[in-house]
């Protein structure tokens, strides 16, 4: 049985000081609730560090927001997975659609970040979704096949199923608009049936598949309740302490 999985990006937020006490909230809010669900963590950079080690006295994991293509090397600004592994971070964010649209990241620099992530046993959360006119086209499952085919397949099985999916429609993402249940379930149905015909039914049953998109502590049961969701993938939400443990909470 696929577990459950709440994962939250802080995205671009917060200051150091304010960043720990929303740390310190989580913890204590996860410490005196039951909580069905996964929940990982992925704050900036430079807070990954007291993240990983406020998480090792408490019941979450800690993720990356990216993670550099390259191995080492002369590549200013860049961190790598051997960086992200030495500070015991487990999960890695990539192909997120604001790092598609705004740095411009291809089908070839995600592969090679996916490959980095596996690598050093960093479990990748691959985003996938689609543009509103490219649903308004009717072309969002051709767009979702595309983006799961050219960033996942070149992998063998045993690497496969370290990966974890989450669909992101882009049209939903800091919105306010989220897709139905019914839109949330289809797409998820969907990228297990690409699973499938690649991997076959056993992989794609075992495969986590997370929504993401304006996903808060109203809709959040409901999407969670769909055969085949299983979690989210949560944006400005996580960044409220009791507003992102009502969705943890959603996740059973």
């Amino acid at each position: 049985m696929r577990k459950k999985i709440v994962a939250g990006n802080w995205k671009m937020n917060l200051t150091f000081n304010e960043a720990e006490d929303l740390l310190d909230e989580i913890v204590d809010l996860l410490e005196n609730e039951t909580i069905d669900a996964q929940v990982i963590v992925c704050p900036p950079y430079p807070y990954l560090e007291m993240a990983s080690d406020i998480a090792k006295e408490s019941n979450f994991f800690v993720g990356a927001q990216n993670i550099s293509p390259f191995e080492a090397g002369a590549y200013t600004g860049e961190v790598s997975s051997s960086m992200l592994t030495s500070m015991e971070i487990t999960h890695c964010i990539i192909g997120h659609s604001e790092r598609r649209k705004y740095f411009n990241e291809d089908d070839k620099m995600l592969t090679a970040k996916i490959n980095q992530s596996l690598e050093h046993k960093i479990i990748p959360i691959f985003c996938v979704g689609e543009a509103l006119p490219e649903r308004e086209a009717g072309d969002h499952f051709e767009v979702v096949r595309h983006q799961v085919r050219h960033g996942l397949f070149h992998l063998d099985t045993d690497e496969f199923e370290k990966v974890i999916i989450a669909y992101e429609p882009v049209w939903a993402i800091g919105t306010g608009v989220t897709a139905s249940p019914e839109q949330a379930k289809e797409m998820h149905d969907y990228i297990r049936s690409l699973i499938a015909e690649r991997y076959g039914k056993d992989i794609a049953d075992k495969t986590i598949i997370l929504y993401g998109g304006s996903c808060n502590s109203k809709n959040a049961k409901e999407i969670f309740a769909q055969e085949g969701v299983d979690g989210g993938l949560i944006g400005g939400a996580s960044l409220i302490p009791e507003e992102f443990l009502a969705i943890c909470k959603a996740a059973k």
